[in-house]
């Protein structure tokens, strides 16, 4: 199963996510519940930077990736950021509502 953790700070602001695990919908390479959860996840760590110029740290391995906006991101993009990591949210969860035995999505407040 993956599971995607989204960390929203006390002003509900997204701040990070991460993604763990393999789906184990089908074989590797034909797994389309992996292949979506990788291309919208990826996706928008290369999105927020080509559209915002927001860095964000990331960590990738064999079915494991993190994404953490940077402490001093850039107030004037903030709001571009943020309605891109919401899009993000909404696009898991649509695949979670079809394929909810294979991913799992924690939103967390820290």
């Amino acid at each position: 199963m993956i599971t995607v953790q989204v960390l929203r700070g006390g002003d509900g602001r997204i701040h990070s996510f991460k993604v763990t695990g393999h789906a184990g919908y089908a074989d590797p390479g034909e797994d389309i519940v992996c292949a979506g959860v990788s291309s919208i996840t990826v996706g928008m760590v290369n999105s927020i930077e080509a559209l915002t110029g927001t860095v964000m740290e990331t960590r990738m391995k064999g079915g494991f990736l993190s994404a953490n906006l940077p402490p001093k991101a850039d107030d004037s993009v903030s709001g571009q950021v943020q309605l891109l990591l919401e899009s993000m949210v909404v696009m898991l969860q649509g695949i979670a509502d079809s394929y909810g035995k294979y991913i799992r999505i924690q939103e967390l407040t820290t």
